[in-house]
């Protein structure tokens, strides 16, 4: 977890390459945020395919009303209400690492494509494209992972200096960390967005966030008791 030497030195080889639109010395010198590189234990868990929909939201809250949103197939952005989504839903958020671990997909690179520049062909907005969405899955079959900023249970720390090692998210007071992003400033303005695609990128939450809820991985007994046979 965490951008290693190798997924900064890929950001230096595109900035090389003038992959990049403008000097990014303000990244590498944020990194840190997102490091030292460390292992996490990730027990097994269920996480959403993509992030809630307006039309999702709103099975919670019928009231919902979305400014940003074209559809109600688009993902969902909360601002005043993220509150209430959050005790209305049956699930809970992922903590940081999990998130992590599910953008990733089982790869160290930059994005889960590789190393290369991602561009705006990597950016799903809108869930309604069965075709489109099955584009945009990683190994692990979800879809649109570093499109929205997408809120996490972890407090914002800037750092990962003593964070726990088996996924929980860190308790306290203040902002929640805040993962992807990069297709909240779609179409691109030529302001290195792309950086929001990175596995590792993460930053505090400001003003409004998209939710991905996750679940325990249902027991054995919980199936019984539901009458699942499988």
């Amino acid at each position: 977890m965490g951008l290693s030497d190798a997924e900064l030195d890929a950001v230096r080889a595109i900035e090389r390459a003038g992959g990049a639109d403008d000097d990014l010395k303000a990244f590498f010198a944020g990194a840190v945020r997102a490091r030292p590189v460390r292992e996490v234990r990730v027990e097994p868990f269920l996480i959403a395919r993509h992030p809630l929909t307006v039309a999702q939201v709103r099975h919670w809250l019928p009231e919902y009303e979305d400014s940003f949103a074209d559809s109600d197939s688009s993902t969902a952005r909360l601002e005043d209400d993220l509150d209430d989504v959050l005790k209305a839903l049956p699930f809970r958020l992922p903590s940081e690492a999990e998130w992590e671990y599910a953008a990733r997909a089982g790869t160290t690179t930059l994005t889960f494509c590789g190393d290369d520049r991602p561009d705006e062909d990597h950016v799903l907005d809108d869930f309604a494209d069965e075709e489109r969405i099955a584009a945009a899955e990683n190994a692990f079959r979800l879809a649109a992972m570093g499109s929205a900023n997408e809120i996490c249970a972890d407090v914002w720390i800037p750092h990962f200096k003593d964070a726990p090692v088996d996924a929980r998210p860190r308790a306290g007071d203040g902002p929640r960390v805040v993962r992807g992003g990069a297709g909240d400033l779609s179409p691109w303005q030529g302001c290195d967005e792309w950086l929001l695609l990175l596995s590792g990128t993460r930053y505090e939450f400001h003003d409004f966030t998209a939710v991905r809820p996750v679940a325990p991985v249902p027991t054995s007994q919980g199936q019984a008791e539901h009458g699942d046979n499988t």
